[in-house]
């Protein structure tokens, strides 16, 4: 590559990682206006009341990724990065490594936050997660669609697709890229009470994602985390901060997703060394000073869930 060649993909590079920061923003601050106009028109069309009706469940849910895919599509426009190559494919043993660190992340690393949940709670926290939609007969269906299916293709896109990346293409290290990415996921959700879950998830998706250099075997790892809530759930084993198993179940099933998780993390990190990069975060200016109101927005959001959570607000 000569000298000017090699310019013009410097120059492209730090534009696309800036172009990732203002989409982190946007992802961030879109969903929080689009939600509040909904809700207010939503209170004014169907009295008090409207928050508990099923309708708006499933379209509290629905508001995020929609305004996920407008933020992609503005990004690819602006950025001029290929759609194409942000779908690419990969190697196919990929995606059984990510359904089993998947089984090992939902049933595993729920006991770890039910543990932080419960010590937050001694403290006097109460969590006041987002009520889920009814998930009965045929609202299973929609569920699916809307919680597990449509957060798998556009979160994915935003969080894995776009700034892991841009991450990677800017040369950051992989540990860096996989750590950063996964504290901005986690910090984007807003939910103390899911801080430590969302984080290693966060993490593992990036790092598969890095692995793999394509975001698919992520997308059905989010997909198979979201379904397996959701079709547990409406079987009656969902409990707040864990799992309702039958008796004899859960030592098992927690050992053997521990398994699992371990098992797929140490292939991960020890022995597949694909796109491994050394580094820290080339050009990180540009891109924390593009998702500062994201990051921002975001934090307030915390902050104001955990006061609430311990004042009762």
């Amino acid at each position: 590559m000569n000298n000017a060649a090699e310019h013009e993909e410097q120059v492209f590079r730090r534009r696309a990682l800036t172009e990732a920061g203002v989409a982190y923003s946007v992802g961030a601050v879109l969903p929080v206006i689009v939600s509040l106009v909904v809700s207010v028109i939503a209170a004014l069309a169907a009295g008090e009341g409207y928050a508990g009706t099923a309708w708006y469940r499933f379209l509290a849910y629905l508001l995020p990724q929609v305004c996920f895919a407008v933020t992609a599509l503005v990004f690819f426009r602006r950025s001029k990065v290929s759609v194409r190559r942000t779908y690419g494919g990969c190697k196919w043993y990929y995606f059984p490594v990510a359904v089993l660190m998947q089984f090992g992340l939902t049933f595993s690393l729920s006991e770890l936050n039910s543990l932080f949940l419960g010590w937050l709670q001694s403290l006097g926290y109460r969590d006041a997660s987002a009520a889920l939609p009814p998930l009965d007969g045929w609202y299973l269906l929609p569920a699916l669609l809307i919680i597990a299916l449509l957060p798998a293709i556009f979160e994915e896109t935003l969080f894995r697709g776009i700034l892991v990346g841009r991450m990677t293409a800017s040369e950051w290290g992989t540990a860096a890229t996989v750590f950063i990415s996964g504290a901005l996921f986690s910090l984007y959700h807003g939910n103390p009470a899911q801080t430590v879950y969302q984080f290693v998830c966060g993490v593992c998706f990036a790092l598969i994602v890095v692995r793999a250099g394509s975001i698919l075997p992520s997308m059905l790892a989010h997909f198979c985390n979201n379904a397996a809530i959701i079709i547990l759930t409406s079987a009656g084993y969902g409990v707040e901060g864990g799992w309702l198993m039958p008796q004899g179940w859960s030592i098992g099933l927690v050992v053997s997703a521990s398994v699992c998780l371990a098992g797929a993390l140490a292939w991960l990190v020890f022995f597949d060394r694909s796109h491994a990069q050394k580094g820290g975060v080339k050009g990180g200016k540009k891109f924390f000073l593009a998702a500062a109101v994201g990051i921002a927005v975001c934090a307030v959001q915390w902050i104001v869930v955990l006061i609430s959570g311990f004042t009762g607000g």
